[in-house]
C-alpha cells in the first residue's frame, strides 16, 4: 500500500483496553500500543489511540507522543453507554483493536457493523492465560452464574471478566488480519508475525558513559545486573536473587527499573533479598537508555510459564540496542530473539545464572563483543524501523482491495 502525495493518508484507530497510567499509559508510551503507533506513523498513515480509562488518569501526552482520546471506564450495564461514548470517537478508516476484549475487538466488531471498516486485531498477550486459560471452567454452576450477573458488585459486571475473554477468542476468526509476536501466540490464532520495535536511535550506546550513568543513579560501587521492568513471579527475578546468594559478592547488585504496579511483590522481594536489591522508580522512555548504559549485565530470567511463553519482554531489546550483555533463558522466544548474541540458561536454574554472571565477569571483554553483534542484531530485525516494514507488508497484502474503497 503507497500513498501518493496528493492522497489523503489513511487514518488507523488503535484501540486499547486500559490507557490510564496502570495501563497502557505505565510505561510512558514504551509498549506495544504505542510502538504499533510509531511504525504506523513511520509508514506515512494517520492514527489516533483510543481507549478507556477504569479508575486512574490518562498518562500526559507529551509522554506518550500521540493524543489519546479516553473514555471513563464502567461496569455493566454502564459499560454500553461508555462504550457507545468510544465507538462515536473513532475517526479512523482502518480499526486496530489490541487483544480479543471486549473492551476492544468488541468495539471494534460493532463499528464494522456499522461502518463496514476494516480491522486489524493485534494479540500481544494471552490474557486468557492469567486465569487458568484452556482449563478455565467459569461458571461451576448456573447459581453462580446468575449470582455473578445479577447482583450489583457481581464479578460478570466486570468487561474483561475471563468468561468474557474466553468468548471473545472465539471471534478472533473476524478479524480481518491479525497481528502477533511471538510463535506461542502464532500457534494459538494464526496471524502475522511483527515483531515489537526499540527506538534505536533513541537507544544508541555512543551516546552515553556507562561510568557516568553509574554515577549520576549512585551505582558506582557496584558491578550491576539490571531488570528493566516490574518483575512478577513468571519473570524469574528470584532466580537471579537466589544466584547472588550462591555468588555473596559484596559488590553484586541488581537494579530493578520501574517496579511492580500490580501487587506487593516488590516488597516480598525487598524483605528476603533487600541486600542484594537496588530500585529505581519508573522511568519515561528517554531516560531508558541513560539508565540501562549503566548495567554490566541485563538479565530476563522468564520461567517456564504460559504467560511468559506468549510474551516478548522488551527488556531483551533494551540491552540490545544498548550493546549490552544479556542472561536469559531458553524460554519461548527469546532463543531466536538473541540468535547467538546472549548467554542463555534453562529456566528456573540460580546455578546456571550464578555460573554465566561468573563466565561474563571473568571474560568480559568476550562478552562486550556479544553485546555489540545483539545491537546488529537489534538494528536489523527489532528495531522500530524493522517493525514499520513488517507491518506496511502485511497491510499491502491483506487490506490493500478494501482500503481503496475507503
Amino acid at each position: 500500500m503507497i500513498i501518493s502525495p496528493s492522497q489523503k493518508p489513511l487514518k488507523f484507530s488503535i484501540l486499547a483496553s486500559d490507557l490510564s497510567k496502570s495501563g497502557a499509559g505505565r510505561w510512558g508510551g514504551a509498549v506495544r500500543t504505542f510502538l504499533l503507533a510509531r511504525a504506523l506513523e513511520k509508514l506515512g498513515y494517520d492514527v489516533e489511540i483510543l481507549g478507556f480509562v477504569f479508575g486512574d488518569s490518562p498518562p500526559d501526552p507529551d509522554i506518550t507522543h500521540f493524543p489519546l482520546k479516553t473514555v471513563s471506564g464502567s461496569n455493566y450495564p454502564q459499560f454500553f453507554r461508555s462504550a457507545g461514548q468510544l465507538m462515536r470517537a473513532i475517526s479512523g478508516d482502518i480499526l486496530y483493536p489490541l487483544r480479543p476484549k471486549a473492551t476492544t475487538l468488541g468495539i471494534a466488531l460493532l463499528k464494522r457493523w456499522q461502518s463496514g471498516k476494516p480491522i486489524i486485531l493485534d494479540i500481544d498477550d494471552w490474557e486468557l492465560g492469567w486465569h487458568g486459560g484452556d482449563e478455565l471452567r467459569y461458571p461451576e454452576n448456573l447459581k453462580q452464574f446468575a449470582r455473578d450477573i445479577i447482583k450489583p458488585d457481581g464479578a460478570l459486571r466486570f468487561p474483561e471478566h475471563p468468561f468474557y475473554l474466553k468468548w471473545m477468542e472465539k471471534l478472533v476468526s473476524h478479524a480481518d488480519l491479525v497481528t502477533i509476536h511471538t510463535q506461542f501466540l502464532q500457534n494459538r490464532f494464526g496471524g502475522t508475525y511483527i515483531p515489537n520495535g526499540k527506538d534505536t536511535v533513541l537507544f544508541t550506546p555512543q551516546h552515553y558513559d556507562p561510568e557516568a550513568s553509574r554515577k549520576r543513579y549512585d551505582l558506582q560501587n557496584y558491578r550491576v545486573l539490571m531488570f528493566p521492568g516490574a518483575p512478577r513471579p513468571y519473570k524469574g527475578v528470584e532466580d537471579v536473587l537466589m544466584a547472588l546468594d550462591r555468588l555473596n559478592w559484596k559488590d553484586l547488585r541488581l537494579v530493578i527499573v520501574g517496579g511492580s504496579p500490580y501487587d506487593d511483590y516488590d516488597r516480598q522481594l525487598k524483605e528476603k533479598w533487600g541486600r542484594w536489591i537496588i530500585a529505581l522508580p519508573p522511568q519515561p522512555p528517554q531516560t531508558m537508555p541513560e539508565i540501562v548504559a549503566a548495567a554490566h549485565i541485563i538479565v530476563v530470567p522468564q520461567r517456564d510459564n504460559p504467560v511468559a511463553l506468549a510474551q516478548f519482554p522488551l527488556k531483551l531489546t533494551d540491552g540490545m540496542a544498548m550493546a549490552k550483555p544479556i542472561i536469559s533463558t531458553r524460554i519461548g522466544d527469546i532463543p531466536t530473539i538473541l540468535g547467538e548474541t546472549g548467554y542463555l540458561v534453562e529456566p528456573s536454574s540460580p546455578q546456571q545464572i550464578a555460573a554465566q554472571i561468573e563466565t561474563v565477569f571473568q571474560n568480559y571483554d568476550e562478552a562486550i563483543a556479544r553485546g555489540r553483534a545483539a545491537r546488529e542484531r537489534c538494528v536489523e530485525y527489532y528495531s522500530l524501523e524493522a517493525m514499520a516494514a513488517v507491518l506496511k507488508e502485511a497491510i499491502s497484502n491483506k487490506l490493500d482491495r478494501r482500503s481503496a474503497k475507503l
